[in-house]
């Protein structure tokens, strides 16, 4: 594994343990300003980045998550993170279990020199509605 993708794996693994103890400051730190959550299948939804740091540390929550093969690629200050996922969280009353495809979409402030998290597509092979539907109740827009 190149350093590049050794370096994405962290952000990833800290990423997803900082949801897991619901740490909104590591969570805020990593995401971008632009940040959005985009939950893929028969009808997306789509979170912020204010309503995705509000559900994550309240109603949102990820019990566990294991990360399958993973596939990397840099494209000078954007990095693309890809992999089939685990995962066990819940959404409120709603279990949320079973396997995702996971697209993280990274990208290097000029500035601080640091990766940041813009946006996580996550895709559901099974197209579960009730899902969407809980997910959506989050958007703080609305």
């Amino acid at each position: 594994m190149d350093t590049f993708a050794a370096r994405l794996e962290t952000l990833e693994h800290q990423w997803m343990r900082a949801w897991m103890r619901g740490d909104r400051k590591l969570m805020k730190e990593v995401a971008a300003r632009d940040f959005v959550f985009l939950l893929g299948g028969k009808k997306a939804t789509l979170l912020d980045r204010v309503s995705w740091l509000e559900a994550a540390t309240t109603r949102l929550r990820c019990h566990s998550y294991r990360f399958g093969d993973i596939y990397v690629r840099r494209h000078g200050s954007i990095g693309l993170f890809a992999c089939q996922m685990e995962i066990e969280a819940s959404i409120g009353e709603h279990e949320w279990k079973g396997t995702v495809w996971v697209s993280d979409l990274w990208r290097r402030s000029a500035v601080s020199r640091k990766w940041k998290l813009v946006e996580r597509v996550a895709s559901r092979p099974e197209g579960d509605n009730a899902l969407g539907e809980a997910l959506k109740k989050f958007q703080l827009w609305t």
